[in-house]
């Protein structure tokens, strides 16, 4: 916002917002499936999962916690985007771009050292 470029904030927002969700989504499930494996190791009570052994539960626990450990990461990624895009936009909001900035393609014969040409294409800037 501070850089004028208020059309990146809902992205941003959205991203973050939607990486929290996954996480929380995520880790709760984590929790269910963690709390189901104590409850099976233990034998006290009917496992909430019947349809599951122990080594059921135990590679769900894996899986929820492996996605929610994703998650982490893709909402630093997220983060750290952000603020590279921030910092990369407010260092370059003074750089001068006048209108007389140009880019030639024109062909090009260049001699080799045993007297033949090679021929290709030059890229000129102008300034």
């Amino acid at each position: 916002m501070y850089n004028e470029k208020v059309w990146k904030l809902p992205l941003l927002y959205g991203g973050v917002a939607t990486a929290v969700y996954f996480l929380e989504f995520n880790n709760r499930r984590y929790q269910e499936f963690l709390v189901a494996l104590e409850i099976v190791r233990e034998g006290t009570e009917p496992s909430p999962f019947p349809n599951l052994n122990e080594d059921g539960i135990i590679r769900n626990v894996n899986y929820w916690r492996r996605n929610r450990d994703a998650m982490y990461m893709v909402f630093g990624a997220i983060y750290a985007l952000g603020a590279v895009d921030a910092f990369v936009d407010a260092h370059l909001s003074s750089f001068d771009v006048s209108d007389d900035l140009s880019i030639k393609l024109e062909p090009s014969v260049q001699p080799t050292l045993a007297s033949n040409s090679a021929v290709g294409l030059a890229i000129k800037i102008n300034f």
